[in-house]
């Protein structure tokens, strides 16, 4: 009986926790729109701080491990990751006379000031540091440790869900509303995958690698965009 209190406290503490992150930066992203660099501060502190902190708390929880690389699921995910990065880009060059990109780099500019000059800085970022820190956070902190307190279709519902919607302030204005909505099912999807494919090595590296190669074909049509390249 104690332990399933224990479990039911730290099952709801862990989704006020990743609710509390997600919540804040929606609010930072859709209304204070800061310069990039404020943005990155504020998020590393709080997707790194929320997860250290519940650590504290419950001494059962290893951040650690979620570090380790194991073997499993590597291989898969280097080609998973190609996969996905030419499919990004062929999907642009399909549908850039149906949906306007122009707004991403309007948007971009406008509200936190990434333009052409620094671009090529903040792209780098993105590909390593960001998505790292989104991996902690969404499947190590808000799968990977949930699941040890909940059912394992509530972790991957709540994380996936968590994820997409993380998104819906900083990605507001880039596209056309059917765009949108795709763009929204297509990051709860990839996040239900990332789940996956750390759920079968218990790390966040594989999943890391898809989203390092993601965000590789995001910034490439960046670079595009921007007239870069």
């Amino acid at each position: 009986m104690k332990s399933c209190r224990n479990d039911n406290k730290n099952k709801i503490i862990l989704i006020a926790a990743i609710s509390i992150g997600c919540l804040i930066m929606s609010f930072i992203d859709g209304y204070i729109q800061p310069v990039y660099t404020v943005k990155s501060v504020v998020k590393i502190f709080l997707f790194i701080g929320l997860p250290m902190t519940y650590s504290l708390y419950n001494k059962e929880l290893s951040l650690k491990r979620l570090f380790i690389p194991k073997k499993g699921g590597f291989k898969k995910s280097l080609i998973l990751g190609l996969v996905v990065y030419i499919s990004i880009i062929l999907a642009y060059f399909i549908f850039r006379n149906i949906f306007d990109f122009s707004a991403i780099t309007k948007s971009l500019t406008g509200n936190i000031g990434v333009t052409k000059d620094n671009f090529i800085f903040v792209a780098i970022y993105i590909s390593f540091i960001n998505s790292l820190l989104e991996e902690f956070f969404f499947r190590g902190f808000a799968f990977l440790s949930l699941k040890k307190y909940t059912s394992r279709c509530f972790a991957y519902f709540f994380s996936s869900l968590s994820f997409a919607l993380y998104h819906v302030c900083m990605i507001s204005g880039w596209f056309s509303f059917a765009a949108f909505v795709l763009t929204m099912l297509g990051l709860a999807i990839g996040g239900a995958i990332f789940n996956y494919l750390n759920e079968i090595a218990d790390t966040i590296y594989p999943s890391w690698l898809v989203h390092v190669s993601a965000n590789f074909a995001i910034n490439t049509i960046g670079l595009i965009l921007f007239g870069i390249i």
